[in-house]
């Protein structure tokens, strides 16, 4: 296990999924919390959880990512604490599932504001301190589903694409700075991402947020400016994706997310579709 100790780690969505796990195992490993999402009350729980169970600090900071004004009021809120983050983990994300022009679209283009918009906006607030002091560190949760189209997803998987470029094109610019950043790409994990929708995830496929959060931490650990902290079946998708033709890929893709039901997803009764 690879130790965190003496850091302070930002993670945004951090009340549930895979950014609750980022944040419990890097308590685990000695680094002090800075915990953002939209549910402060959630936020405050795990605080307390996490400063009883490991004995390091823990901040909450309550803010919708959505919100054009979210990253700034982030920034600003811990420049009020007067706390340097050492690592920041850009996990809030959030996805629309089903045929593009037969579900809503304001899920849709809150995807993008999370999982693009905000999310290079805190990379910019954040790396530029980063890259001053000479030292520091992000990773940026993308997704297997960055590698391929991902038709009935296809919002989301486009986000997740920008994630995996806007990453790479950083770690060759931010080379010899001090500064590191990688891109985490998941496969399917237990997360409730399609809570609210009649969509479901094969369990037999799924990994635990708790694994990938222990992998993405080990990997960046290790120097590494991409990581697959899913099973190897996840990454031997993407690398089948680099191979074939585009439309043979997305033709695929779509086959299997038909085999899912996504091409008949539908909202569950009084609910919006979302993501995590």
């Amino acid at each position: 296990m690879h130790s965190f100790a003496g850091t302070t780690a930002l993670v945004t969505g951090a009340s549930k999924g895979i950014g609750r796990a980022c944040a419990l195992e890097l308590a685990r490993r000695g680094a002090d919390l800075v915990l953002v999402a939209r549910s402060t009350a959630s936020l405050d729980e795990l605080a307390a959880e996490i400063r009883a169970a490991h004995g390091v600090k823990a901040e909450t900071i309550g803010a919708d990512l959505a919100d054009a004004a979210g990253p700034r009021a982030v920034a600003d809120a811990v420049a009020d604490r007067g706390l340097t983050i050492d690592l920041l983990v850009n996990n809030a994300g959030s996805g629309a599932v089903g045929p593009f022009f037969e579900r809503p679209f304001a899920p849709n283009s809150q995807s993008v504001a999370v999982n693009v918009t905000g999310l290079m906006e805190l990379t910019n607030l954040f790396g530029r301190d980063m890259v001053a002091r000479g030292a520091g560190g992000i990773i940026n949760v993308a997704s297997t589903a960055a590698f391929q189209p991902t038709p009935y997803m296809a919002s989301y998987g486009a986000t997740k694409a920008f994630v995996l470029s806007f990453t790479e094109a950083l770690a060759e610019e931010l080379r010899g700075t001090g500064v590191r950043i990688m891109a985490a790409h998941p496969g399917a994990t237990a997360t409730g991402f399609f809570d609210g929708t009649t969509a479901t995830m094969d369990a037999r496929v799924t990994d635990s947020p708790e694994s990938v959060a222990a992998r993405t931490l080990d990997d960046f650990a290790r120097g590494r400016v991409t990581s697959y902290p899913g099973r190897t079946a996840h990454r031997l998708i993407t690398l089948v994706a680099r191979v074939l033709p585009r439309r043979t890929v997305a033709r695929a893709a779509a086959a299997l997310n038909r085999k899912l039901g996504f091409d008949a997803a539908a909202d569950l009764p009084a609910t919006a579709a979302k993501g995590s």
